[in-house]
């Protein structure tokens, strides 16, 4: 197997207390795996990456992801704590990004996905469905010293199943409006005394959504762009 980098060890080795020890001995190889596969980040090219390809326990790995016990809350608000010490200053606001993307999965066992606009295959002329998992995903968006642009740094995100999915099951289905105002009621839970400003495109233009964040004790700036019929 690969070795690690030093610091590598070091950054990974602060999620250590949120896993059991023999499950974080996985958890450590998915994640540089993830970092060092070209293409498709799965537990296979993980696996691969870190040159485990004939690893005979390699049913382990994939239940780190599928059977382990651990907090992916927990996971997401150190992540988070992590990123704000490294790219935000004391005292400046949190500027998020909220935007959903779509994971192509196809088959009857996968029964949250639904038909969705694929945003990556469709064009202002053509408009192509994609059957797949909707996640509505959280990131921090900050100005990296080496780039020339706004990075956006992914740090929570949250299934959004198909209104079929709901339905047969009897629940409501929630909107992707719905999901993010969770997501950031969850934000300003971790960070009750910081400025926050969510940012996302005209898919979010709620005024429900905008009216709890305004009526938080400590108000979250929405910025989004307003349909027509939103506004009246």
């Amino acid at each position: 197997m690969r070795t690690l980098p030093p610091k590598m060890v070091q950054v990974l080795a602060l999620f250590a207390p949120l896993f059991s020890k023999r499950v974080f001995q996985h958890v450590q190889v998915l994640v540089a795996g993830a970092i060092l596969a070209p293409g498709r980040r799965t537990v296979s090219s993980a696996l691969r990456a870190m040159g485990l390809e004939q690893e005979k326990h390699f049913h382990r790995y994939h239940r780190v992801l599928s059977r382990a016990r651990w907090s992916s809350l927990q996971v997401s608000r150190l992540l988070l704590r992590l990123l704000v010490d490294a790219f935000v200053s004391e005292g400046s606001p949190l500027v998020v990004g909220i935007d959903e993307t779509l994971e192509r999965r196809y088959g009857k066992k996968i029964s949250a996905r639904g038909i969705y606009r694929d945003p990556v295959r469709s064009t202002h002329e053509t408009f192509v469905k994609s059957s797949g998992l909707r996640w509505v995903c959280a990131m921090l968006l900050v100005e990296v010293p080496w780039a020339s642009r706004v990075w956006a740094l992914p740090f929570l995100s949250a299934l959004a199943p198909s209104e079929r999915y709901a339905a047969q099951r009897g629940r409501r289905h929630k909107k992707i409006t719905e999901w993010a105002w969770q997501m950031l009621l969850v934000l300003r839970r971790w960070y009750p005394h910081r400025q926050i400003v969510a940012v996302a495109d005209r898919a979010y233009a709620s005024l429900k959504l905008l009216e709890n964040c305004r009526k938080l004790s400590n108000p979250i700036t929405f910025i989004t762009r307003l349909r027509l019929d939103a506004a009246l």
